[in-house]
Order: structure tokens, then sequence, then C-alpha cells
């Protein structure tokens, strides 16, 4: 497990996850000393809850379910710090955020290979007419010359947009 450097973490230590995470993430939080609580059920209930729940966390671990408006984080004296394990902070609302000197983090290139990987897989199953293939072969027919497919070796991929994850299947495919 790795150990995180604490010096600069000082007095916060509590920890409310109030989305579903890894459970990696958990046990690295404990595994350094954090204390973590967790309510998933948090993102579906009325901020009023939420904002109940935070008057004595110093950080806030949510994913896309939890919204983190200018309401939670104003009636939330002792948060510090809003972490997202995820790529979008659409759901914080950020400039309260940084009025009120709440740190916000989030791991933009967390998902980077899994989408490319996803995006190569698909790319694969088209090529080949898998869906089709198994549509048809789940009715009872099964006509291997109309789904036999293309190679893709010899052929030419175009890729819009050569962001973190087209440059992942660029280099893939």
């Amino acid at each position: 497990m790795e150990k995180l450097e604490m010096d600069s973490y000082g007095d916060m230590n509590r920890v409310l996850i109030s989305d579903d995470v890894d459970s990696q993430c958990v046990d690295m939080l404990i595994a350094n000393g954090f204390s973590v609580e967790i309510d998933i059920k948090l993102a579906k209930q009325p901020q009023e809850q939420l904002i109940k729940r935070l008057q004595d966390v110093d950080i806030l671990i949510v994913r896309s379910a939890t919204k983190v408006t200018s309401s939670v984080i104003e009636g939330s004296p002792r948060l510090k710090l809003i972490g997202r394990p995820g790529t979008g902070t659409d759901n914080i609302d950020t400039e309260a955020a940084t009025r009120h000197g709440i740190l916000v983090m989030n791991t933009p290139g967390g998902n980077t290979i899994s989408a490319a990987e996803h995006t190569c897989t698909l790319i694969c199953a088209l090529a080949r007419n898998i869906p089709s293939a198994c549509a048809s072969l789940k009715t009872g027919a099964w006509q291997r010359a109309e789904f036999m497919g293309e190679e893709l070796n010899g052929k030419t991929l175009a890729i819009i947009g050569l962001g973190r994850i087209g440059r992942e299947v660029a280099k893939r495919m």
C-alpha cells in the first residue's frame, strides 16, 4: 500500500465518501491514518442531509452523483478539500470552493487507458461484425459468410480528436 506524504495534510483527517468508489481508494485512506465514513445514499438525499453530515468533515470524496453546490460548500465550515476520482468536476461548484479556500482535485487521466482500450475493442467488434453476428445467432440463425467482417491490417484509421484518449487509441491501432 502506498504511503502518502502526511506533513502537508495537517489536521485534515475526517473523510466522507458520498458516492461509490473503488475499495483501493478507501484502503489507501485508512492505511494513511484517515478516518473514513462512507454513505453513498447521500447522493440521492436532499442537500440539507449532505450539509448536516459535512459539519465535522475535512475532506469530501464524490463521483458524479453527488452535487456539491455553493450551499453545500457554504454550509460546511471544516471542509478543506473535495476529491473527485474521475475526470469532470461539473457537479462541483468550483468557484464557490475557491472563494472558501477549498481545494478541488480530480484525476483527469484516470480512465484514459480504459477508455482507449474500450474504443479499440469496439472498433474490432464492428470490423468483424460481432454485434450483428451475435444478434443473428441469438435468433437461432448462423450465416457465417454474411458476418465474416474485415481485417484491420493495412487499413487506415481516422481518429477525430487527439486528446489523451485519441492518442492512446492511435498507439494501440
